[in-house]
């Protein structure tokens, strides 16, 4: 897809989401190995935001998409209680890659980049949680730009922050990568110790893949590092003060248990 600065700031004036959940579901293979190494070598020239300790036994690998139901049932509903017992406790390292189906998709991960890495998670966990008010907007433009108000950026940062063309280019690069390479499928996807787990999962599920890898004598380094996933009052600031977070509403159930990960919908062409 082609991402002009143009097609960016505009976002797309009558643009619903909903249209991005549409089409069949092709599974991934569930308990594929990928290399580690290789997975570890990410494409693209994105850095890994990496939650945990660098030590940790076990390294999880998240490929999600902010339009995405499925990813954001995981961010709303398991990923605090997976960063409390896991993450913060030093058994494993959390790194959420971006997985760019739409032009929505990069502008969430754009504005969560553009805000830092200590504020990283939270900028993405607040559009998780908001998902129902902004992808399903027919304004989708100036519903992200209302919560990226709240979350402290200006029209300015804004604005600089959906205009990285060298950014949006790694996205693509990363999602290239994830398609070709690792066989991804489907949004989300995971990759415990090079372990494919494809699609909405449990804490329990989850527990069944991780502690076999944790070794007998592991001591747990306590609470760690409180993370945004967390926080998620936390502000965010691009280059001015920040407001506090919008709260939003959770992205509803599917019975589906991934998204497609062909993008549905081009960006959407300015008015004219």
């Amino acid at each position: 897809m082609n991402f002009t600065r143009r097609d960016t700031i505009v976002l797309g004036v009558a643009a619903s989401a909903l249209s991005l959940y549409g089409g069949g579901v092709v599974n991934a293979a569930e308990g594929d190995m990928i290399d580690v190494a290789q997975l570890m070598a990410p494409a693209g020239g994105v850095v890994d935001h990496v939650q945990g300790s660098e030590s940790a036994p076990v390294t999880v690998i998240e490929y999600a998409s902010p339009t995405c139901p499925h990813c954001a049932t995981f961010s709303n509903e398991v990923l605090p209680a997976l960063v409390k017992q896991y993450v913060d406790t030093g058994k494993i390292k959390l790194i959420v890659r971006p997985f760019v189906r739409n032009v929505l998709d990069a502008a969430v991960f754009m504005l969560a980049e553009a805000a830092g890495p200590t504020n990283f998670h939270n900028v993405l966990s607040t559009y998780f949680r908001t998902q129902t008010d902004w992808a399903t907007s027919e304004t989708p433009r100036d519903a992200i730009f209302e919560i990226a108000t709240q979350l402290g950026f200006t029209q300015a940062t804004f604005d600089a922050a959906l205009t990285d063309q060298e950014l949006f280019t790694g996205m693509e690069a990363l999602r290239e990568q994830a398609l070709n390479e690792f066989g991804l499928s489907g949004t989300p996807t995971f990759y415990v110790n090079g372990r494919t787990l494809t699609g909405n999962k449990t804490l329990d599920q989850f527990a069944a893949e991780i502690n076999p890898l944790v070794p007998a004598d592991f001591v747990s380094t306590g609470a760690g590092v409180a993370s945004a996933a967390e926080t998620p009052d936390a502000t965010v600031e691009p280059t001015t003060e920040a407001a506090p977070s919008t709260g939003g509403t959770r992205s509803p159930a599917s019975p589906d248990t991934m998204a497609p990960t062909e993008p549905a919908a081009m960006p959407v062409a300015p008015p004219q």
